[in-house]
């Protein structure tokens, strides 16, 4: 049991009959969906199968038709991103989103002076914000950008800026960390890297991760669902999911193991 009085075994995030349209264009159509505390599960599926669609009403940014999103058991659906962020949930995008001309020490501040119910003003001392400056310490060596702590965010490479922003989002502790297309246009060594980064950072942390490469998914995420024109046809351990004839079938010989 935790804090929050749900146990490990109980959902920190559940989709139930969730739909969204668009006019008479149905995109969403009846999801059903369950992360569990510290699971790592991704979202899958060919292009225009909904998952953009799936994120944008799971982080607030669409409301949804019909149906419930639940974080910790409590109703989200139709909430601002703002305020679903301060119920727990932080989004990391698959276009990057950090504030380019402040440096990487700077950024991370922000997100954790918010956790810490301080604002980012200059008419405060930052020196003065001791449990702050240790954690931005803690989080700049986390995601190993010692050498890059002073550097605006916006000279950085693109893999760190993803890092950085990945960084963002933990740090301001959320339930469920989602992370978008994480190793987009990365060349396979980066990816490597990225991907043994992620596994370290959110180490004992809930995940639900949209990405296209099978090889990431299947070496990062211990539950996989996939989704196919707006509905999950399958949900299991990587191995079952590879092995589901739907699957292969949804795919059309596309990569999937």
């Amino acid at each position: 049991m935790n804090a929050s009085g749900m146990t490990a075994a109980e959902p920190v995030l559940e989709l139930k009959g969730l739909r969204k349209s668009f006019g008479e264009t149905q995109i969403i159509r009846g999801v059903d969906l369950a992360v569990k505390r510290g699971q790592r599960h991704a979202l899958i599926g060919p292009n225009g199968a909904g998952k953009s669609t799936l994120f944008n009403l799971i982080s607030g940014h669409y409301v949804p038709t019909s149906g419930e999103i639940l974080l910790n058991g409590e109703s989200i659906a139709g909430l601002a991103p703002h305020i679903i962020n301060r119920r727990g949930l932080s989004r990391s995008f698959q276009i990057t989103n950090v504030f380019p001309r402040m440096s990487v020490a700077e950024n991370l501040r922000i997100s954790i002076m918010g956790r810490h119910g301080h604002r980012f003003t200059l008419f405060q001392a930052i020196s003065a914000l001791k449990a702050v400056n240790d954690e931005v310490d803690e989080y700049i060596r986390k995601l190993r950008l010692e050498r890059r702590r002073n550097d605006l965010a916006g000279d950085l490479a693109y893999s760190e800026q993803r890092i950085l922003e990945m960084g963002m989002s933990l740090a301001t502790e959320p339930s469920v960390l989602i992370l978008d297309e994480p190793t987009a246009g990365m060349s396979r060594e980066e990816t490597a890297y990225i991907v043994e980064l992620i596994r370290e950072v959110t180490e004992g942390r809930t995940l639900l991760v949209v990405e296209h490469d099978m090889s990431v998914v299947f070496t990062l995420c211990d539950q996989v669902s996939v989704l196919v024109y707006g509905e999950v046809i399958a949900t299991g351990d990587p191995a079952s999911v590879r092995a589901n004839k739907k699957v292969q079938e949804a795919y059309l010989g596309e990569e999937v193991h």
